[in-house]
């Protein structure tokens, strides 16, 4: 059984402030990645993907490191 995560409130958003920017930058990337047309370059699918790793790796890191 998977291990359970307590709820975070408010208190943890102002202490991870860091941490916190790069998951809603993440989020308004995955926003704008969804309201494409389904139309979609190469070129423009390589750079969401690219962007949205390079924050990911950002997110993985604070989440980890723990530091703002």
């Amino acid at each position: 059984m998977p291990e359970s995560v307590p709820p975070h409130g408010a208190d943890e958003r102002r202490t991870r402030p860091a941490l916190r920017a790069l998951i809603d930058e993440m989020l308004a990337q995955l926003r704008a990645a969804s309201g494409q047309s389904g139309v979609w370059t190469p070129e423009s699918r390589a750079r969401a993907e690219a962007d949205l790793a390079r924050i990911m790796e950002s997110v993985r890191d604070q989440a980890v490191d723990g530091s703002d």
